[in-house]
């Protein structure tokens, strides 16, 4: 069987639970792949991998984007509505477009910007004070590091330790967890360091992976709720894919504002 990049594939191993996108193939011939709806990159042997012909959505995916679809009515007859701005920051060009489209389905105002995780602690003033948001995102690629032990360990984690500066860098930048929501991590992510660093929401509990449009499900919420109300912990949890096992956080509000007259 010839694969070659960009070939969608599954893994034999893990009984095809999920589609990669194949993204290089080293000299030694290890497969490096990058999971299409999961914030997961993996490597893998090609005697592993199985060619997925067409790419297509499960009906497991199709269900969840229908359960997490956009769904907010507002009543124009007298009021006007602000909705919270959003700052996402994503290493991942592809999954930060794919959030992007689930935003604008939810005609919400979001910077986008795409950077690496590594870049992202010192950077995030900047981008702060340019666009001022009420949410800000930072996430895209981790991974728990079993081998090498604690998993309160940070070292144990691939991109953690940024994802956790980026979060003090923001706190440092707006204290208030209601004046600013922080949505931080990505796959098997340091969740206590990150709760504990000043994110509303982080990932993963259970180290985990997590969909591509977990962040921006939580956002969206975030964003459509009104600043007097309190959000549904439990429930915007298991709204994203894998539940609270995937992501967490503490009581937040919403960062909506309603004027009159319109």
């Amino acid at each position: 069987m010839d694969l070659k990049v960009n070939d969608y594939v599954t893994r034999l191993s893990h009984q095809h639970d999920m589609v990669f996108q194949i993204i290089n193939i080293t000299e030694d011939g290890n497969y490096i792949l990058k999971g299409v709806n999961i914030r997961l990159i993996a490597d893998s042997p090609k005697e592993d991998l199985v060619l997925y012909e067409e790419l297509e959505e499960t009906e497991e995916e199709r269900e969840f984007l229908n359960r997490v679809k956009p769904e907010f009515h507002l009543n124009r007859n007298d009021y006007f509505y602000l909705p919270g701005k959003i700052l996402h920051i994503d290493a991942d060009p592809d999954y930060l477009k794919r959030c992007l489209d689930y935003y604008k389905d939810a005609s919400l105002q979001v910077v986008g910007v795409h950077m690496r995780e590594d870049e992202v602690p010192n950077q995030i003033r900047t981008l702060l004070e340019e666009t001022n948001p009420s949410i800000v995102i930072i996430t895209g690629h981790d991974a728990y590091y079993k081998r090498k032990g604690n998993k309160h360990e940070i070292d144990s984690y691939k991109n953690s330790k940024y994802f956790v500066e980026a979060v003090k860098e923001a706190r440092k930048y707006e204290k208030s967890h209601d004046k600013l929501v922080i949505i931080a991590g990505a796959c098997q992510s340091d969740y206590e360091d990150l709760i504990q660093a000043g994110a509303n929401f982080a990932s993963s509990p259970k180290r985990v992976n997590i969909h591509t449009l977990d962040p921006a499900i939580i956002a969206t919420r975030v964003s459509l709720t009104e600043s007097c109300e309190e959000i549904d912990l439990k429930g915007i949890l298991d709204k994203t894919k894998y539940g609270s096992s995937g992501l967490g956080g503490i009581k937040t509000k919403g960062m909506m504002y309603l004027g009159y007259p319109r």
